[in-house]
Formats: structure tokens, sequence, C-alpha cells
């Protein structure tokens, strides 16, 4: 068996292209799992083609599953990790339990933030709007800088006034 040489990133080093053109990508489960990695953690396609040194058709083609699987990505990593702890903490590791500990407040506050920060929702179904729209804004920034320039206009005259 030859001695395979890799490169600064771990792809085989090849001396002498065999054949013309650029070689067909090789999927593995290590690749398919960098791409579900990187979709996890939010990157682009364009980045995540980028990063893998491949085209962005190349990889819609091979790995159009991981790319699916965007929305629920970043839940399925954190569930996981939660679960690697779990495990880990199972065995009897007591750095995992502590950190299983942090993974389960750090899930807790998020689940409160997330009740908290739903919008009420009114009797006939529709949601609360809490935000002026930028008509409504505008509006009573007029109404307020009136107000200033008529408190100004008074403290003028009644200084004016009081100087006779």
């Amino acid at each position: 068996m030859a001695d395979v040489v890799f490169d600064l990133f771990g792809n085989p080093w090849v001396d002498v292209p065999t054949r013309r053109g650029r070689p067909p990508h090789e999927v593995s489960p290590k690749t398919r799992r960098r791409v579900s990695m990187l979709v996890a953690l939010g990157w682009t396609n364009p980045r995540i083609s980028g990063a893998l040194c491949i085209t962005l058709p190349t990889l819609h083609k091979y790995y159009f599953y991981e790319l699916r699987q965007r929305e629920t990505a970043r839940d399925q990593l954190e569930a996981r990790r939660i679960e690697m702890a779990w495990e880990m903490a199972e065995a009897g590791n007591v750095g995992a339990l502590r950190e299983f500990g942090r993974l389960l407040d750090r899930n807790d506050l998020m689940e409160i933030e997330r009740t908290m920060g739903a919008k009420p929702v009114e009797a006939d179904g529709t949601q609360a709007r809490d935000r002026l729209g930028k008509k409504a804004v505008d509006a009573q920034r007029a109404v307020d800088a009136d107000a200033d320039l008529m408190a100004d206009l008074e403290r003028e005259a009644a200084a004016q006034n009081a100087t006779h």
C-alpha cells in the first residue's frame, strides 16, 4: 500500500493528475457531518461550498438533504450536545454532569425568553401590536416639536417682558 500524503486541510495530495479536468467529488460521512455542522452554525451555501472547495451546484447535488435541514439543524446540534453530556454524566464524568446542568439551565432560560417574548394574543385572535408605525412616530414627534417650540417662545416672551 502506497503512503498517502495529505495537504494542510486533510485532503489527499496528488502529485500528477491521472486524468484531465477536475476529479469528481467524493462524498464521505465526514463531509456530510461537516456540511450538517456548518448548516447548523448558520453558514450560507456559498460559504459552505467555498469551505469544502466545491462548486455551489456540486453542493446542491450531493448534500441536498443536509441543506434541507436548515430550520432544524441548530436544534438537532443542541440536542446532540445535551445527549452526549448526559451519556458522559451517566458514565460518571463529573465535569460532564456540570456541563449538562449548564446546558439544562441555558435551555430553561431560552424557553422562558420564548414564552415571555411572545406577543400577547387579544380576544379576537390577533396579536397585539406594541410598536407604532412610521407615520404614527412621525406624527408624535411633530406634536412634541410643536410643544417644545411653543414653550421656547413663551420663555422668550416672558424674558422680554420682564426687562421693561
